[in-house]
């Protein structure tokens, strides 16, 4: 065979296995590969997927795609729906196609997701050197392209010979499969490599069971943890998505129901329980919601469970104002279990950890103040994102009334995605999430233009779980909600979408620019310089104050094979909206895309988190604007603390 050829039948015979409880599981690791051809891999892989596709195609599926990060996007929503259970491949030539994957390497990396890249590379005999696209470097001549992917990788190999790729692939899916560990694994294939010819043992190309390791908590760091729990007058859990990858929601609400220890959450965290469960204050930190920050404001121990504690989540250090909290970090990777200098690490799974505090706190409930005051906060911000919903601004709605409409129109089970800009800021204070899969928001990496092939990732997931009979045997409809900035960045793979006739939903709310930057800018004294989407002032080399640009995305959606509607501005904007997303949920499932269009007042924001996110501000400055900004920021800076706990 040729290494290429056994790369895709090894490939084809991974399994991953699992056990949730008293629930097996058993998938495909790899269930398709994605791939755009080019000289470094159109006669290797190309030719081993088209060799296996006229054999048997269900042995390993090809997808398209047209961009190669793109691509990497793709598999990562599709990782993320699956809880990190399965993945694509993504072959890709030499040069610019490999280079175009290391933002999606970034991504999955961040994210901890797995995604398995094969990147083409130059020739490892350099019989044709330098061949086209090669990069060459005069101090070191073994450096290509692609070793620009290890400090972005979990795992990085080049197979220079066709013998290495058994410890390659081996150790690659070992980090792949690994909850700890697991991000972009990057396998360099050389062009020559691939085609070469070589004997591949029968054990190589036999099936492999992958189990996820899901390792127990220790029970003196669990007997710690429970004395420190029974000491605490305000505590505080912060949940984020690696409860839901160890499928802990439910022991997690059997927890908080036992206890009273109310819930905030992260971005990645969102669906670890239904917004109105009485202990669920919602997000946490700089795009948190007023419930959760005053009670992490007080808090004196903050449970930490699944969470990397991300600037977001913490309010750049400033969320926890009381002097003596403490932390007690849950996670199944030791970097995030160790942060903030907790004294109570508990590496282990979530799941796991949570079934063992719920036995050593037995009899064991926060005090009536604090539920009265949960319930209190958590009043007071339902009533603020109901007037955020209600208000009606016309003619161009605020970005509020649209996450509104778009809630009301969804089913429990559907999925909203999303992943740069004002948008994920506001969906994740605002989003009234009904289902642990319900919501998909990619923000450890907040990638623009991840929306469209994220959220096709995941209604990829989502057809293969109706397929099995998941979700209760329903289809989850999947609707990405996205900005014209974001639009812009990454809208090809609604192409991909057309060619495989998927229905995935897309709101595409144009307000002319970059709102989110925009608002950060004017509260950081630049008066939301290069934000706007203008017709250069040429005289003062400006794009702040000129005309709109005369762009109209809806025809560009048409104009790639997409369904659109249009939501004209007017008085009845939300009503229109609210019934186009009932009217594309009720499309045919291979209907293909449907794209709906609906403009925004950038200048309307979200209710307030009362919360702070740490951007320096210029120190001097000639500007008045910057001046004020620079004293505001002292102010907060003032409030930040070491966290050391």
């Amino acid at each position: 065979m040729t290494v290429a050829q056994a790369v895709v039948e090894y490939l084809s015979k991974q399994y991953t296995v699992d056990r949730i409880g008293t629930e097996d599981y058993r998938a495909r690791l790899i269930p398709g590969t994605f791939g755009i051809f080019g000289h470094g891999n159109v006669a290797g892989v190309g030719q081993a997927l088209k060799q296996y596709q006229a054999a048997d195609p269900a042995i390993m599926p090809y997808y398209q795609g047209r961009n190669e990060q793109a691509q990497a996007h793709q598999a990562v929503g599709y990782a993320r729906h699956t809880r990190r259970r399965q993945t694509f491949a993504i072959s890709t030539s030499i040069g610019p196609g490999s280079s175009n994957l290391l933002t999606g390497a970034a991504l999955a990396t961040t994210n901890r997701l797995p995604v398995l890249l094969l990147p083409s590379d130059t020739f490892a005999t350099r019989a044709a050197d330098p061949v086209l696209q090669q990069l060459e470097q005069p101090h070191a001549y073994d450096i290509t392209v692609n070793d620009a992917f290890r400090p972005l990788s979990k795992f990085f190999d080049r197979v220079t010979r066709p013998e290495q790729l058994f410890s390659a692939f081996h150790h690659g899916l070992r980090v792949l499969t690994d909850p700890a560990e697991t991000g972009a694994v990057t396998i360099s294939l050389p062009q020559d490599v691939q085609a070469e010819a070589f004997e591949v043992p029968e054990e190589f190309l036999a099936e492999r069971e992958w189990r996820i390791r899901r390792p127990d908590a220790d029970d003196e760091d669990i007997r710690r943890a429970a004395e420190a729990i029974r000491a605490a007058k305000r505590p505080l859990i912060i949940a984020g998505g690696g409860v839901l990858y160890a499928y802990a929601n439910d022991e997690l609400a059997r927890f908080v129901d036992l206890t009273g220890i109310p819930v905030g959450n992260t971005q990645a965290g969102v669906g670890v329980l239904p917004w109105d469960h009485r202990f669920s204050l919602g997000a946490i930190g700089s795009t948190g919601t007023t419930a959760a920050n005053a009670i992490a404001a007080e808090a004196d121990l903050v449970i930490g469970i699944g969470t990397r504690y991300e600037d977001f989540t913490t309010a750049s250090r400033t969320a926890f104002q009381n002097p003596d909290v403490k932390f007690i970090n849950i996670n199944v990777a030791a970097i995030d279990a160790y942060k903030h200098g907790t004294t109570l690490p508990i590496v282990a799974d979530a799941r796991k950890a949570l079934v063992k505090l719920n036995q050593a706190l037995g009899g064991y409930r926060v005090g009536a103040d604090l539920e009265q005051l949960v319930a209190a906060e958590k009043q007071r911000w339902d009533a603020t994102v109901d007037e955020a919903f209600g208000t009606r601004n016309t003619p161009l709605p605020a970005q509020n009334e649209i996450i509104g409409a778009t809630s009301r129109a969804m089913d429990a089970q559907d999925v909203v995605v999303c992943a740069a800009g004002s948008l994920p800021g506001d969906l994740h204070k605002m989003w009234r999430v009904r289902d642990p899969f319900g919501y998909h928001v990619e923000y450890a990496y907040s990638c623009m233009g991840y929306e469209i092939p994220g959220g096709l990732g995941v209604k990829r997931a989502a057809l293969a779980e109706a397929a099995a009979g998941g979700a209760e045997g329903k289809g989850r409809d999947v609707v990405v909600m996205v900005g014209d900035g974001s639009y812009l960045m990454m809208h090809t793979e609604l192409v991909t979408a057309v060619a495989e006739r998927i229905k995935l939903i897309v709101v595409l709310i144009q307000n002319h620019g970059f709102a989110s930057i925009g608002s950060l800018s004017e509260s950081l004294g630049s008066q939301r310089f290069g934000t706007q989407y203008r017709v250069l002032d040429e005289e003062r080399h400006s794009f702040d104050d000129g005309e709109t640009l005369p762009v109209d995305l809806a025809t560009n959606a048409e104009s790639l094979g997409v369904k659109v509607i249009r939501i004209e501005p007017g008085e009845k904007v939300i009503a229109e909206l609210e019934q186009a997303i009932r009217d594309a949920k009720a499309a045919p499932e291979r209907g293909g895309p449907i794209l709906i269009h609906v403009e925004s007042d950038p200048l309307l924001d979200a209710p307030s988190s009362e919360s702070w996110w740490d951007v320096p501000v210029s120190q001097v400055s000639d500007l008045e604007s910057t001046r004020q900004a620079y004293q505001t920021y002292t102010d907060h800076k003032s409030r930040q603390r070491k966290l050391l706990g």
